[in-house]
């Protein structure tokens, strides 16, 4: 089973980054995809209510990768965090697979409050450098996040938003379905 995420992890920066030249060196020397190995183990722990060596080795991915990734945090096999410097992934946040996520990405919570405060991301979004995704809302599939965006509130399927705070500009779903 890890294999196999790995696996998808790894062919995710082979399709969605054009300066990937092989697999070993995906595996090798991508942070996006040693934290996402290190994720997995310390979400194990997790799960199996081991919270503290949980918060430690993600503490410790966090030192090595740059990518801060909270142990409660669902992340499914196939996701992409290219130069993933300065990513947060809070602990209810979910990912699904085809996800690409930037650099200086945040998916958290607005405060303090209980239960699902993150963002649950949907198959084959995209959320650009330096975004900002606060709540407990979805980002619907297929949408794209801009640059340096403050997502607020829930993101429709195949939307693009952009700006502070996040508003659509374009909604490709509606106009495909047309044709």
């Amino acid at each position: 089973m890890l294999f196999s995420k790995l696996r998808a992890d790894i062919s995710a920066a082979m399709k969605h980054d054009p300066a990937a030249r092989s697999r070993l060196e995906v595996w090798l020397t991508y942070a996006g995809v040693r934290a996402l190995i290190w994720h997995r183990r310390a979400a194990f722990f997790y799960r199996h209510n081991l919270k503290l060596l949980a918060r430690i080795l993600s503490e410790h991915a966090r030192r090595k990768t740059g990518i801060e990734i909270h142990p409660g945090a669902k992340i499914a096999a196939g996701v992409f965090i290219d130069h993933g410097a300065g990513v947060v992934i809070g602990e209810t946040a979910e990912v699904e697979e085809g996800v690409v996520i930037y650099q200086g990405v945040t998916l958290g919570g607005t405060g303090k409050e209980r239960g699902k405060r993150h963002p649950t991301v949907r198959k084959n979004a995209v959320i650009s450098c330096g975004a900002k995704v606060l709540g407990g809302f979805t980002v619907g599939e297929g949408a794209r996040i801009g640059a340096g965006a403050v997502v607020l509130k829930e993101v429709p399927p195949y939307a693009t938003v952009v700006g502070i705070p996040a508003r659509v500009v374009r909604l490709r779903g509606a106009e495909e379905q047309e044709r």
